[in-house]
């Protein structure tokens, strides 16, 4: 090789001849950087006013030999690193400053996005001498605490007796990142790192995040870091920032994750900005949301409806995201009975989006002529309602003595299951269990899963399930509530019950109830409480129905 790379322009030609002779050079194996190939780069450095820069690799061979300016070097396209986990690309980069200055946030991008061995600087002197050097390397995941730097910078008063061994310094570092669990993949699974955005550092924008990992644990990814940032007003352009991006890369690139998530709805351009710009699969909260309804989806009615959300995320999106979208084909956000829709066109699309109207509002149809039957039969409804994973499939199996499938996960439940409650005197009620709701759920889930829903706003009472074992039971019930008066059942009465009793303290539930006042705790699990509830929902029934008669 003895093609010269970035800013050659101006050179005498003297001056392009002595830096490719920089080629014939080597440093010595085992060696960090001989005082010979650091004197050679110094003084040409000075005569050419440039920063000089040499990519060598572990034989001590010189692959690269790149001019910059006097603030930076701009590295070429070194090709593909090395295979294999916690395994560096072989090639280290050693650069000249001209200004005192040490190694540079610049070097340091080019050490981690370039998997670089380590980035060596040496200070030319104003005499043409190499002075002192610093030197930066990449840290294990397990060295590193949250907020920290990735990187590790070291220095050293002058190149002269710089005796350490590069080759066994190297190997100890990548066995260290070879054993490192955090470079590993559990399960196969993605990993992911997630960002939240938040106008300050509140409680809120921090228990977001935390669910916002639990969303992506259920979707299929493994999260390995994430982020909060907190500025006042978002970027346009990519939600956190061009900085912050940069930093996001820095830290997807070092933890070997493959996507971002962040904990909001992003813009189709921001969506556009951010993959582009990382090339990484990018996702937003509304994307998760719909790829887990994707994964519960088993009848027909319910893939159908998933399908119909999906399509409307995406339909604005399909025009100007064509390369960001690809990256999620047949991954997490873009799984489901939607998947093969990315590549569709908008009159496609409009055309798939009338054809699942049409089925939809059929099966709609027959669930409608079932509730009406119901009423013939004068039969109340009572519905369950609730945050996800709050506990209400497993409330209607102990109720109604069923064996509907209840699992501790987010969204176990998507279609709707009808059982009959006997009661004393030969009453009965038809109690439904729902899907559950979620902050900032999408409002196009809301209105593919209307049809489904009516179940709630034409219930004659909704048991509105709170999880009394979490701490964020105020945020839980306005989500809820809000989803609520969506759908138009704002004005439906509601036995607030809050559930997971035997996981609270008698103190917690004590403070519950003198907070929501006519509330109720019960254990759906072991059946605390389970009288007084069922005693509540038969005289508010009855008594409603006999106001009504009156």
């Amino acid at each position: 090789m003895s093609d010269l790379h970035g800013n050659t322009s101006g050179l005498k030609s003297s001056q392009v001849k002595a830096i490719k002779s920089l080629y014939d050079r080597r440093t010595a194996q085992g060696s960090f950087l001989t005082p010979e190939l650091a004197r050679r780069m110094t003084e040409i450095s000075r005569e050419t006013s440039r920063q000089i820069g040499l990519v060598v690799d572990r034989m001590g061979y010189v692959r690269h030999v790149v001019v910059g300016d006097a603030h930076k070097v701009f590295l070429p396209d070194l090709g593909r690193s090395r295979a294999g986990s916690g395994r560096f690309r072989g090639q280290r980069l050693i650069v000249t400053h001209l200004r005192g200055e040490g190694v540079s946030k610049d070097n340091l991008t080019d050490l981690t996005l370039l998997a670089l061995d380590a980035v060596i600087v040496v200070q030319a002197q104003l005499d043409g001498l190499p002075g002192a050097v610093e030197w930066a390397h990449i840290l294990p995941p397990e060295e590193v605490r949250p907020g920290e730097d990735i990187w590790r910078v070291e220095s050293r008063p002058s190149v002269h007796h710089w005796t350490d061994d590069f080759n066994a310094w190297i190997t100890e570092l990548e066995a260290r990142f070879t054993k490192s669990d955090k470079l590993k993949k559990v399960d196969g699974r993605t990993k992911a790192v997630l960002i939240g955005v938040t106008k300050s550092r509140s409680n809120e924008a921090r228990k977001s995040l935390e669910e916002l990992e639990r969303l992506a644990d259920t979707a299929g990814l493994q999260v390995v870091d994430a982020m909060l940032q907190v500025r006042k007003k978002a970027d346009n352009r990519t939600l956190i920032g061009k900085g912050k991006l940069e930093d996001a890369l820095l830290r997807c690139m070092h933890l070997g994750a493959e996507v971002l998530v962040f904990d909001r709805e992003l813009a189709p351009s921001q969506l556009r900005n951010i993959a582009t710009a990382t090339e990484l699969s990018v996702l937003d909260r509304t994307q998760l949301i719909l790829d887990i309804f994707a994964q519960r989806a088993t009848t027909k009615e319910g893939k159908l409806q998933v399908e119909l959300a999906q399509l409307r995320y995406r339909k604005p999106r399909l025009a100007i995201m064509a390369t960001a979208m690809s990256r999620l084909t047949g991954g997490i956000g873009g799984r489901g009975p939607g998947e093969t829709k990315l590549e569709l066109n908008r009159r496609r699309a409009d055309e798939r989006l009338n054809r699942i109207s049409k089925e939809l509002k059929k099966l709609g149809k027959h669930r409608g002529m079932r509730r009406d039957r119901r009423k013939r039969v004068g039969l109340p409804l009572v519905s369950i309602v609730g945050y996800t994973n709050a506990g209400k499939s497993t409330l209607l199996n102990r109720m109604t003595k069923s064996k509907v499938e209840a699992r501790d996960a987010l969204f176990a439940t998507l279609d709707p299951t009808s059982r009959r409650l006997r009661f004393p005197e030969e009453r009965e009620v038809i109690l439904t269990d729902t899907v559950g709701f979620i902050r900032d759920l999408p409002k196009e889930l809301v209105e593919a899963f209307r049809s489904t829903l009516e179940e709630v706003v034409e219930a004659d009472l909704l048991l509105h399930l709170v999880d009394a074992s979490s701490d964020e039971q105020d945020r839980h019930i306005a989500s809820v509530n809000d989803v609520l008066k969506r759908l138009g059942a704002g004005d439906t009465p509601v036995l607030l019950i809050f559930n997971k009793s035997d996981a609270a303290t008698p103190e917690r539930l004590a403070e519950l109830a003198i907070e929501h006042p006519g509330s109720l705790a019960c254990s759906a699990v072991t059946g605390d409480g389970l009288d007084a509830v069922l005693d509540r929902v038969e005289q508010t029934i009855w008594r409603e129905q006999a106001r009504a008669a009156r």
